[in-house]
């Protein structure tokens, strides 16, 4: 899929119509069980395979989407739950389409003056990278984007459960680098409480120092926060790293 500069005038991207409820409990990876409004409790599908340590707490308030699709097994999808200090997006689909329209519109002044933006793109052998940016006059950037929902005490940290294919990514970017190409690893912060980033090293030791080796090969290290309400979400600004990040 190929977005052209001009086919997006802002970034917000909207939520399809959203009903609210409260969390009962979240089971098997997938499956979320909430009480309605109305009393009645139905099983909605948690489009995320993380922990969600920090933003999956029963008794909270939480939104979702309606599908009247007769193919899908669940017609909800679970799409916010709102923290103390933060709405927080739950669906990981998201971030991809949110920051390749961000870029697209210039909104990410690092990654601004290229003409395309391409998802889903093919990189090394059996890679797949989630956005490949091109221009006639620079070097084609690839961006890995990943989804990050944990915060406390302000410190928003990646992953939140361990990741293999997390750490064949950050590879795969610096093979990239060294091969000519400039690369981009893009965190996107789905809640606004976070005030700074650090790898989650107490959680996937080996993603952290896989994630630092990258930012010394020439892998840029970019992590946004958004803001989010009832009716869309958009970028936000810049996140800084914690003063330990390249400890």
């Amino acid at each position: 899929m190929t977005l052209d500069m001009k086919d997006f005038k802002k970034t917000v991207v909207p939520w399809p119509k959203l009903i609210s409820g409260t969390l009962i409990r979240r089971y098997k990876r997938f499956l979320v069980d909430v009480r309605l409004e109305n009393g009645e409790t139905v099983t909605a599908h948690c489009p995320n395979s993380g922990s969600m340590k920090t933003c999956c707490r029963p008794g909270r308030p939480v939104y979702l989407s309606v599908h009247d699709n007769p193919k899908r097994k669940l017609k909800y999808t679970w799409e916010l739950i709102e923290m103390p200090g933060s709405l927080v997006g739950v669906n990981t689909q998201l971030p991809n389409r949110l920051t390749a329209q961000a870029i697209a519109a210039g909104d990410v002044a690092e990654l601004s003056g290229y003409e395309t933006v391409r998802r889903e793109v093919k990189a090394g052998v059996s890679s797949r990278i989630d956005i490949l940016l091109e221009a006639p006059d620079r070097r084609p950037c690839y961006v890995e984007v990943k989804n990050c929902t944990q915060v406390t005490d302000g410190l928003a940290t990646f992953p939140d459960a361990v990741t293999i294919r997390g750490q064949k990514h950050l590879i795969e970017l610096q093979a990239q680098v060294a091969a000519g190409f400039r690369c981009a690893m893009f965190f996107l912060v789905q809640r606004m409480d976070a005030r700074s980033f650090a790898p989650a090293d107490h959680i996937d030791a080996q993603y952290g120092k896989t994630l630092r080796q990258a930012a010394i090969n020439g892998v840029e290290i970019l992590v946004y926060d958004v803001r989010i309400d009832l009716a869309g979400i958009r970028l936000n600004e810049r996140i800084p790293y914690d003063p330990n990040f390249l400890a």
